[in-house]
């Protein structure tokens, strides 16, 4: 198996691209800390066990590592790539059997609608290129809150690209969009 890493906007993450190999199916996973992946992931509980890693984000087709401050890349980079490539060719599931969630009985206003949609086809794919996701959370009184993930979440360029980017978009498109925030996931 080859692993492809790439740099992303934020220094303090790197991309791992595992050649033909899907992370998660659907959605995206974020660990914050190791406790975060107790439960939830055998291959992020491996990865927390590498001195230096800070937080895990899982993506469709490729997983982001951030570092902690003063880590150095040059000495953790062949030990994650190791990690990843050991655990793909066990066959194990990423992610351990949840229970289904339930589902909010609560529709979307036809803005909102709008809002998820524009996000989902204009702005996730561009930011999953980068090593990240975002989240619609939430839209009241003009304000769009997203919530940013993976290498998106404490990059130095995320309010440029959340103020210049994505709000000039969505005012573009829906004039009751004022403004956009980023808020911390729950």
């Amino acid at each position: 198996m080859f692993i492809q890493t790439e740099e992303t906007p934020n220094p303090a993450t790197l991309k791992f691209i595992p050649d033909g190999q899907i992370v998660l199916e659907k959605d995206t996973a974020e660990f914050k800390n190791q406790k975060q992946a107790v439960t939830k992931s055998p291959l992020a509980l491996q990865l927390f066990e590498i001195a230096g890693v800070q937080a895990i984000f899982f993506g469709r087709d490729f997983i982001t590592v951030t570092k902690s401050e003063g880590s150095d890349w040059s000495k953790m980079k062949a030990e994650i790539l190791a990690t990843i490539m050991d655990f793909f060719v066990t066959g194990k599931p990423v992610m351990f059997e949840e229970k289904a969630s339930e589902v909010s009985d609560v529709e979307d206003s036809e803005i909102v609608k709008q809002i998820k949609e524009l996000i989902e086809i204009k702005v996730r794919p561009a930011v999953a290129m980068d090593g990240g996701d975002i989240i619609f959370h939430s839209f009241t009184d003009g304000i769009v809150r997203l919530i940013l993930k993976g290498s998106c979440s404490g990059c130095p360029s995320s309010t440029i690209t959340l103020k210049n980017g994505i709000e000039n978009m969505l005012k573009h498109y829906i004039p009751e969009v004022e403004s956009v925030e980023q808020v911390e996931d729950d």
